[in-house]
C-alpha cells in the first residue's frame, strides 16, 4: 500500500482537530467527506484501509461504479455534485446524503423515489452564496420558499445546507461567506422549527479549517488526500 494516502489523511485528521480546538469545537463534530471523483477504485481502498468512512462523488453514474464495487466494504456516500431531476432515482437509491437539493422539482422528485423505495432520502439545500451564474444552487432568499414547498415531502429529510463559496487564494477572503451560511440556517431553524439543520457542508482542501472555525460539520477534502487530479 502506498503511504502517502495514509500519511495525508492522518494530517487532515489533524488540521481539523487543530481548527476545532481554536474555537472551542469538538473535532468528532466535523465529518471528513473524501472526495473521489475520478480517483481509480485502487486508491480509494487504499483511503478506505486507511480509516475513511464517508465518500463523496460528483457524478451519479461514475459513483454508480464504484459503489458497485466497494459495496461490501463499510462506507457511506455522499453525492456532492449537482443533481439533474433526470437521475434522481438513481441518487436516491445510491448515497446516504445528498448535498445538493436546489429546487422545488428535484424535491419532489427525490421524495417520489424516496416513497418508491421505502427510505427516507436524506439532503442538504444547495446555496449559491457568491450568485455565480456558472454554479448550482439556490439564491439565499429562496431558502424559506425552498423549505415551504419542501413540508409535504414525508420521505424527503432535510438536515441542512451547502455551499460552494467563490475562490480566493487567500481562505481568510472566504470567512465570510461561510459565515453567511451559518447564518442562514440559524435562521430557517428558527423560521422552520420542523426541521433539524445540523449540518454545514463547506470546505473543501484549500479553505477546511475556516469553514471548521465557522461552523462547518462536514468537509470535503479531495486534493488534500488524493492529490492533484488530472484535467480533463
Amino acid at each position: 500500500m502506498e503511504e502517502g494516502i495514509k500519511a495525508r489523511i492522518e494530517q487532515v485528521r489533524k488540521w481539523i482537530a487543530q481548527a476545532a480546538a481554536r474555537v472551542g469545537r469538538d473535532p468528532d463534530g466535523v465529518e471528513l467527506v473524501a472526495v473521489t471523483k475520478t480517483v481509480p477504485v485502487s486508491r480509494i481502498r487504499e483511503a478506505i484501509d486507511s480509516g475513511v468512512t464517508v465518500l463523496g462523488e460528483t457524478r451519479v453514474h461514475e459513483a454508480a461504479e464504484k459503489i458497485a464495487l466497494l459495496r461490501s466494504l463499510p462506507v457511506k456516500w455522499h453525492l456532492i455534485g449537482h443533481l439533474q431531476t433526470n437521475k434522481s432515482k438513481l441518487a436516491a437509491e445510491l448515497f446516504d446524503l445528498i448535498h445538493s437539493l436546489d429546487s422545488p422539482k428535484l424535491a419532489a422528485s427525490l421524495d417520489k423515489h424516496g416513497a418508491a423505495l421505502g427510505k427516507q432520502v436524506r439532503v442538504l439545500i444547495e446555496v449559491n452564496l457568491g450568485g455565480e451564474p456558472g454554479k448550482s444552487g439556490i439564491r439565499d432568499d429562496e431558502l424559506t420558499s425552498l423549505l415551504q414547498a419542501c413540508r409535504p415531502h414525508a420521505h424527503l429529510t432535510i438536515e441542512g445546507l451547502m455551499a460552494v463559496p467563490p475562490f480566493r487564494e487567500d481562505p481568510e477572503e472566504i470567512r465570510p461567506f461561510f459565515r453567511r451560511l451559518r447564518d442562514l440556517r440559524d435562521q430557517a431553524s428558527v423560521i422552520h422549527p420542523g426541521y433539524h439543520l445540523r449540518h454545514l457542508s463547506m470546505g473543501m482542501s484549500h479553505d477546511f479549517e475556516v469553514a471548521i472555525e465557522e461552523g462547518a460539520t462536514l468537509v470535503r477534502i479531495g486534493t488534500a488526500i488524493f492529490g492533484e487530479r488530472p484535467q480533463a
